[in-house]
């Protein structure tokens, strides 16, 4: 056996194609809903996943100076033995951190652009590129597993390659209608503790998909049954470079940034 063959049969004793299959899932509507019942945290928001992912590393509270401080371990990058490493901004970082809490209990903070303001060298960039590492290793574990939605191609429902996939991730919930969402809230919420996650069903779908879905059902004379036997559901796994769930914005002026670039002013023209 040459060492060429060596080489691909020691990758294949370690590749995980479960795992793969995992990650690649697709599958109906119908299938994505027993996994809501099975796992509510898949529909979690962007706050709550990522305030989530934050906690999974653990917590600790530490006295310094006769005052207690909560210690958030992510920022120790483990992962990469600490080469993005945090260190002195205990304060900033739980302030931080409770602006993602706020948000992710849905206190209107998650309506605002959060700005991490500093001088050179504080760590603006560290922290935020710890935050789109973890959120892309989170969305690739069971724990963080998130889902969207498709089209089946009216010609050709039958081939995968024609599925118009949503191009902002929507939550497939979205689709149900609004005055069904208690009901629905309450079936998938049946038999849950009071500490357990809850399914909330809270959104509206992209233009893009809001376009298909009143064309399919005024094809389907209203019958929204027929509609979602259209819809396909895929796990999303959050990647930066494949700009998936996670941008990056780059300013006109790198001395001269303007929050409004990101949010929008007014046009006197």
């Amino acid at each position: 056996m040459t060492s060429a063959d060596n080489i691909i049969n020691l990758i294949a004793t370690k590749q995980d194609r479960d795992q793969f299959r995992r990650k690649n899932w697709v599958g109906s509507f119908q299938e994505y809903l027993e996994i809501v019942r099975q796992n509510p945290k898949v529909t979690r928001t962007a706050y709550q996943r990522l305030y989530d992912m934050i906690l999974s590393y653990g917590v600790e509270v530490r006295e310094s100076r006769r005052e207690k401080q909560v210690y958030y371990k992510f920022f120790d990058d483990p992962d990469n033995d600490g080469k993005d490493a945090v260190f002195g901004l205990r304060r900033p970082l739980k302030d931080l951190v409770n602006a993602l809490k706020s948000a992710a209990n849905g206190y209107g903070i998650e309506r605002r652009v959060l700005l991490l303001h500093g001088p050179v060298g504080s760590s603006k960039s560290t922290i935020a590129r710890l935050l789109k590492k973890g959120l892309e290793r989170y969305s690739a574990t069971d724990e963080g597993a998130l889902y969207t939605l498709g089209w089946v191609d009216e010609q050709e429902p039958d081939n995968p390659d024609k599925i118009q996939w949503c191009p902002m991730n929507e939550e497939p919930l979205h689709l149900v209608p609004t005055r069904f969402r208690p009901e629905i809230e309450d079936n998938l919420n049946q038999g849950r503790g009071e500490d357990d996650y809850k399914v909330r069903v809270d959104g509206y779908l992209d233009p893009f998909c809001r376009f298909i879905y009143q064309q399919r059902l005024k094809k389907y004379d209203g019958d929204w049954t027929r509609l979602v036997q259209d819809v396909r559901v895929k796990r999303v796994i959050l990647s930066e470079k494949d700009r998936v769930g996670i941008g990056t914005f780059q300013p006109k002026d790198e001395k001269n940034q303007d929050a409004t670039e990101l949010t929008g002013d007014i046009n006197y023209r």
